[in-house]
Formats: structure tokens, sequence, C-alpha cells
């Protein structure tokens, strides 16, 4: 069934394309919902499709040697990926999985490829979205190095924080203890402990499905080391 054409001119990424390549996409295009927990893209699998998160959360995840989940990114609506396989024709690096309900639309590679490339503003795109992700990699790698959990979870909401208009820090659509939890190598239990610190200090406070930094100086000083992190606990 293909996908509406006001579906797809909604995405930021394809937004500015002529209408008549949009009902061309459209077309061929084809949405898909998922459950929570359920695989998205298997890492390894051929990448036959650039895909956009229309619903719900997606988050990019490996696995260590050990055989613990590790969280890499979220994807939230809006957002597109299976990007990286798309473009250099290789096996998808990651997994995706839903982390809450979710609709996904997939758009075929064939189709989509040459009109990524032949558009100098969406190339442009492309190139900036992966420098973001290889900086957010680069960042994660750095946390999962930190050997107190207290540190690792001030640097993790430190990489997720966002300034508003009015000049107050949020991490907007916060990640849930376990989701946290995934990303920093740590148990469900740690985090929420860290949390309750935290809280305690005035430093973050829940605000729906946001989290607002009250104190952004602590969370910095806790990630670069410059504050103890205390108490010690213990992963």
């Amino acid at each position: 069934m293909p996908v509406p054409i006001l579906v797809l001119s909604q995405l930021p990424l394809l937004a500015g394309l002529p209408q008549v390549t949009l009902a061309h996409l459209a077309q061929h295009a084809a949405e898909r919902s998922f459950a929570k927990r359920e695989v998205v893209l298997q890492k390894g699998s051929e990448g036959t499709s650039l895909c956009f998160l229309l619903e719900g959360r997606l988050q990019g995840v490996d696995f260590t040697v050990d055989g613990r989940e590790v969280g890499l990114y979220f994807v939230n609506p809006g957002d597109y990926f299976g990007d990286i396989a798309v473009i250099d024709g290789e096996p998808h690096p990651v997994y995706v999985t839903a982390v809450s309900r979710s609709r996904v639309v997939f758009v075929p590679k064939d189709l989509i490829r040459p009109i990524l490339f032949a558009h100098a503003k969406l190339a442009e795109v492309l190139c900036t979205s992966l420098s973001q992700r290889l900086r957010q990699l680069s960042g994660q790698r750095r946390i999962l190095g930190m050997v107190n959990p207290v540190q690792r979870v001030c640097a993790q909401l430190e990489l997720l924080l966002v300034v508003a208009k009015d000049g107050s820090d949020w991490v907007r659509n916060a990640p849930t203890h376990q989701e946290l939890a995934i990303m920093i190598n740590a148990s469900r239990e740690t985090v929420t402990r860290v949390f309750q610190l935290l809280q305690s200090r005035g430093v973050v406070e829940r605000n729906g499905n946001d989290l607002r930094v009250d104190n952004a100086a602590f969370l910095r000083d806790v990630a670069a080391g410059r504050k103890p992190a205390d108490p010690p606990l213990t992963p």
C-alpha cells in the first residue's frame, strides 16, 4: 500500500523535494508498525531501504563481547536511519529496536540513493548527520571508560542536554532508567540510585516526559572529573 505524499512531505529530510519526486517515492514506499522491543533493522542484514520514524521511539544498539547490550543512539519521530548501509552498500552496522510502539516508513534504496546524491542540500544534511553521530559515538566510548556510575550518568545526561529559548536546560523525551542503563553499561537499579542522588541535590527534576536540569554545572563538573562523584556506587 503506497504511503500518502503528505506523510513524506512532512519529513524534514524530504520536505524540499519536488512534488513529482515525492509522489514517485510515496508510490513505492511502505509503512510498518513495530511493537516495543521488536527489531526494526537487523545488524548484518542488507540495507534495502532508507527508513523514517513517524511515531514512537527507536534505539540503535549493539552487544559487547560478553553479551551485554549497549545503547548507542536514539531515533525520534521525523528522524531517518539505516542511512549508512544505503550510502556504502555494506550491511547494517548495528541493531535498531523499538523502545515503544512505533511506525516506520521504508523507502527503497534504489530509488532514494540517486536522489540523495543528486541534491546538494540533501547530501549536506547526510554528511552533517553522520558527523554528529560520529561525535556522539565518540562521546559514548568515553563514557563507557568511566569507572564510577554517577560520573557515567552525569556524562550521558550532559550529552543529551539541550538549552531552551529561555536559557533553561532540558533533556527532552528523557530516556527511561532502563534505557540509560543500557547506554552506560550499568544496571537499572544503579541508574535509579544515581537519579535519587541527583534529585535530592536539586540537580534534576522530572517534568512529564522531559527532564529539567536545574544544575547543569554540577553535571558537567562530575562528568569532567572536577567534582567527586559521591557516593561511590557499583555498576
